[in-house]
């Protein structure tokens, strides 16, 4: 089964409520070509407690989707250009930017930002009304992250590119890469928690841990 369709919200023309309790709203916004989808946590409590996962691109598309007040928290998934395009607006000398310290080199490089935060396997990030539990997924890029948290009562993954309806993300043919992706997906993702996980990836639609388990021994025996 599918996560719960999107509905309208008025968080910006294009922004999609997710899931909602009494502490935090989730919506998620679809921007570039490449369908890549920026995901909004905020906190409802305090309405200034907003967390983006993710700025592929489109600035004002996310500005209007946080609100023009807001100064948001902003975790990136991993370092890939379509994952980071919309930071150098997004961001100023008192933006919290948090990333994993594999990845993060890359991403100031490239953006000309600073990160404020450094997080691995374990740690955990409270932003948006929740805290979110870091997840380290090695293999689509070194360091690739998820992030899971519980929105009224069901349990959600941001998966950026390490994992999508249908299978594991790319590696580039590379069989070392995705034996690790594959077994960290496998151990870290699938292992822990349960079949009514929403997936919620980088690009395109989401899905459910259930619907995709079945499927784990033909991803590792196609090798992608």
């Amino acid at each position: 089964m599918a996560p719960a369709s999107p509905r309208n919200s008025s968080q910006g023309s294009k922004a999609q409520v997710i899931a909602s309790d009494d502490k935090t709203r989730l919506s998620m916004v679809a921007v570039s070509d490449m369908d890549n989808r920026a995901y909004i946590l905020q906190s409802l409590t305090d309405p200034q407690d907003v967390l983006l996962i993710d700025v592929p691109a489109e600035p004002e598309t996310l500005r209007a989707a946080v609100g023009a007040d807001a100064a948001p928290s902003i975790v990136i998934t991993h370092q890939h250009h379509d994952h980071t395009g919309a930071l150098p607006e997004l961001t100023g000398e008192s933006t919290r930017l948090v990333g994993h310290p594999l990845d993060i080199p890359a991403v100031e490089e490239m953006r000309g930002v600073t990160f404020t935060e450094t997080v691995d396997d374990g740690d955990t990030v409270d932003a948006g009304g929740v805290t979110l539990d870091v997840i380290w997924l090695r293999g689509h890029t070194p360091g690739s992250i998820a992030l899971a948290t519980t929105i009224d009562g069901v349990q959600h993954l941001f998966t950026g590119d390490s994992l999508f309806p249908g299978g594991v993300g790319n590696t580039w043919n590379d069989p070392e890469r995705f034996a690790t992706l594959i077994d960290d997906v496998e151990s870290k993702l699938f292992g822990r928690y349960p079949d009514e996980t929403v997936v919620l990836p980088g690009h395109g639609d989401g899905t459910t841990l259930g619907d995709e388990r079945a499927s784990l021994p033909e991803w590792r025996a196609r090798g992608w």
